[in-house]
């Protein structure tokens, strides 16, 4: 079974910004599941939130599935190219969206296609969650950020840590507003936008 240690590492204090951002009942979609851990170990902790897993590389649907397969409240994992917007109307309408180290691993037209891909399979006042590594205006960036950024950039030009502004924008642009910012372990951000309730 294919392991990230960064999921689950960071499983916890992500679960505990969840729990403040969401109600005991919800749909979740989570886009970039990966290995699938985050929505088993979320998932099993929340039997009240229902949680769709994602994932636009084919091969990792088995993976999410080897994870969650046993928990009720976890669909079979879907693939969704970020890119692909307008998402699959199939979807449905969440409550939230979730999504964990994405931005700085694909390139910048992601950040776009969520932003509007979220905004329009959330409810009125749905919640956008996004996790990860972020460069602050007017702030230090880590010494361990900057060497991580640095190093995706070597790997593909096109990665890199995004601006928390930059982020910021595009989600204005699609209707969803900056409500709040977690400071997290490792030098992390979860920053959760928010769809007007119309």
């Amino acid at each position: 079974m294919t392991w990230s240690p960064a999921a689950d590492r960071n499983k916890g204090p992500l679960l505990d910004v969840l729990t403040s951002v969401l109600p005991a009942a919800a749909a979740v979609l989570e886009i970039a599941s990966g290995t699938g851990q985050h929505a088993a170990h979320f998932a099993a902790a929340r039997p009240g939130w229902r949680w769709q897993p994602t994932d636009g590389d084919p091969q990792a649907l088995g993976i999410i599935a080897s994870h969650v397969g046993a928990l009720a409240n976890v669909r079979a994992p879907l693939l969704v190219d970020v890119l692909a917007v307008p998402w699959p109307e199939s979807l449905g309408r969440f409550d939230a969206v979730f999504c964990a180290n994405m931005l700085h691993i694909a390139e910048w037209d992601t950040c776009p296609a969520l932003m509007a891909g979220a905004a329009h399979h959330l409810v009125p006042g749905g919640a956008l969650v996004v996790y990860g590594p972020y460069v602050v205006d007017g702030e230090p960036l880590a010494a361990g950020n900057a060497a991580f950024d640095a190093d995706l950039r070597r790997r593909n030009p096109a990665w890199g840590l995004r601006r928390l502004g930059a982020v910021a924008e595009e989600a204005e642009r699609s209707g969803l507003a900056l409500e709040r910012r977690f400071d997290m372990p490792a030098n992390n951000l979860t920053v959760v936008f928010r769809r007007a309730t119309d």
